[in-house]
C-alpha cells in the first residue's frame, strides 16, 4: 500500500509538472533564444580587417600573405566560440600607389584588384582619395569611378581631421555622392562610401577604414546589438543599465581580446585593437535595444540619454580600443531604425544630436534624388563641424536615391540593408 501511494504520489506529481510547469519552463526557453532578450546571447565578430600596406608590384602576393593571417585569425575566433561574419583587407590611400598610372590604367588594376576580392572572399578598402585638405580633388573623382566601375571596393575622404574641418575636401565628397548615384544600380553605390571626420587609423569598420604606418596590423569589429539589448532591457535604471551593458558586452570583449593575442602570436601580425561599437544587423538591432530601455519609440525623450549609456558603458571596458568604439545607428542596416526613419520619428538633426554623444555621425541615410551637392555639402559639414568641435569621430554615409522623392520606397539590394520610406529635406 505504502509502495502503491509512493508510485501514485509521483505520477501525480509528473502530470502536475508536465501540465502547469512545462509550459513555463518552455516560454522561458524560447524567451531566451529570441535574439536580443536572452542570457545566451553572443556577440559576432563582424569583420576581421587586415591593413596591408600594398606595393602595386607584388600585391597579389602580399594580400595571399594577408588572406593566410586572416584565415588563422578567423579560425582562432571560431575556436573560442565566436563567429567570424567577414575578412576585409586595408590600404593605405589608394593614391599612393596608383600615383603613376594613367586613368584608364588606374581603372583597370582596381578592376583587376575587385575580382581578386571576389574570387577570393574578402571585402576590400582602399583608403581615402583625399586624407589632407590639399590634396587634389581629381583622385575624390577617380574613387567615384572606382566605386561606380567595381562592386567590392570601398573608399572614403577625410573631411575633417586634427586640423580642422577640410571644406575643400566636403565639396569634393558632395560631388563624389551625387556622381556615384546617378551612375550605380539603384544608387547603392553609396552604400561602399563614407566621408570621415577625426576618425583614426586602424579602424576595422568600413568604408572608412584605412591606415597610414606600415601595415602588418589586423584590428576586430564587433556585432553585438543583441548583447546590448538584452542588458539594457534588464533595467530602467541608468547607472544600472550602465554597468549591465559593460559587464555583458565585457565579458565578450576579453575573450575576444584573448583570442586576438593568440592570433597575433600565431601570425607574427600585430593586434591593433577591438572596435566595440555594437553593430547592429537588420532585426538584431540597437534602435530595439534603446526601445526597451525607454519603453517608448526610438527617438521619443530619453534616446539621447540611451545613446549616451552605451557609449559609457563602451568606455567603462578595459579592452585595448580601436576605431570609433561607440554607440552606431546606421539607419539601413537596422530594422527599428529603418522603421523609425519611414515614420518620421527621427531625422537628420535628430541623428546629429545623437551623435553628439556617441561615435555614429549620419550612416546609412537615404535621401531624395532631388539632393543636390550644395545640399550634401551643407550636410556634410554639419558632421565634420560636430566632430571637430567635440574632437569625436564620425562619418556621413549619405544615399540619395536618383529617381525617388520623399514617400517613395528604397529599393536596395543588398543583404546588409533594409529599405525605408525618403523623407523630404527640411528647406
Amino acid at each position: 500500500m505504502r509502495s502503491f501511494g509512493s508510485k501514485l504520489a509521483r505520477r501525480l506529481l509528473a502530470i502536475f509538472c508536465l501540465v502547469f510547469l512545462a509550459p513555463a519552463s518552455l516560454a522561458a526557453q524560447q524567451a531566451a533564444a529570441k535574439p536580443g532578450e536572452g542570457p545566451s546571447e553572443k556577440p559576432k565578430v563582424r569583420a576581421v580587417t587586415a591593413f596591408v600596406r600594398l606595393d602595386r608590384a607584388r600585391y597579389q602576393a602580399e594580400i595571399k600573405e594577408a588572406l593566410a593571417t586572416l584565415t588563422k585569425a578567423k579560425s582562432t575566433f571560431e575556436d573560442a566560440g565566436y563567429e567570424v561574419q567577414t575578412i576585409r583587407i586595408t590600404t593605405q590611400p589608394f593614391p599612393e600607389y596608383i600615383k603613376d598610372l594613367p586613368r584608364e590604367d588606374a581603372l583597370a588594376f582596381f578592376r583587376e584588384y575587385d575580382a581578386l576580392a571576389h574570387k577570393d572572399g574578402f571585402n576590400a578598402a582602399i583608403g581615402p582619395a583625399m586624407l589632407a585638405d590639399t590634396d587634389d580633388p581629381r583622385q575624390a573623382e577617380l574613387l567615384g569611378e572606382i566605386l561606380v566601375g567595381t562592386s567590392t571596393l570601398e573608399g572614403s575622404i577625410v573631411v575633417a581631421g586634427e586640423d580642422g574641418i577640410h571644406w575643400n575636401a566636403v565639396r569634393a565628397a558632395a560631388k563624389l555622392i551625387k556622381y556615384v548615384s546617378l551612375r550605380s544600380p539603384r544608387s547603392q553605390g553609396n552604400f561602399n562610401f563614407a566621408a570621415t571626420a577625426l576618425v583614426p587609423p586602424l579602424t576595422p569598420f568600413y568604408p572608412g577604414s584605412y591606415h597610414t604606418g606600415p601595415g602588418h596590423q589586423f584590428a576586430v569589429a564587433l556585432q553585438s546589438a543583441s548583447v546590448v539589448a538584452a542588458a539594457m532591457g534588464s533595467t530602467n535604471d541608468p547607472n544600472q543599465a550602465r554597468q549591465a551593458v559593460a559587464a555583458a558586452l565585457g565579458e565578450h570583449a576579453r575573450a575576444i581580446e584573448a583570442a586576438a593575442l593568440r592570433a597575433q602570436k600565431q601570425t607574427g601580425w600585430d593586434y591593433a585593437g577591438l572596435d566595440l561599437s555594437p553593430a547592429p544587423l537588420k532585426e538584431l538591432s540597437i534602435g530595439g535595444a534603446i526601445e526597451r530601455f525607454i519603453g517608448a519609440k526610438f527617438g521619443a525623450s530619453g534616446t539621447l540619454t540611451a545613446a549616451a549609456i552605451i557609449t559609457g558603458a563602451l568606455e567603462d571596458i578595459p579592452v585595448k580600443r580601436t576605431g570609433y568604439s561607440g554607440l552606431m545607428l546606421p539607419v539601413l542596416e537596422d530594422s527599428v531604425l529603418a522603421q523609425r526613419w519611414s515614420d518620421g520619428t527621427v531625422n537628420l538633426d535628430a541623428l546629429l544630436a545623437y551623435s553628439a554623444v556617441c561615435g555614429t555621425g549620419l550612416d546609412v541615410v537615404p535621401l531624395p534624388g532631388s539632393a543636390n551637392t550644395a545640399r550634401l555639402e551643407r550636410i556634410i559639414g554639419d558632421v565634420a563641424t560636430l566632430a571637430v568641435k567635440w574632437h569625436k569621430p564620425l562619418s556621413a554615409r549619405l544615399l540619395p536615391v536618383a529617381g525617388k522623392q520623399a514617400g517613395d520606397m528604397t529599393e536596395f539590394d543588398d543583404p546588409f540593408l533594409v529599405n525605408a520610406k525618403i523623407q523630404e529635406l527640411v528647406h
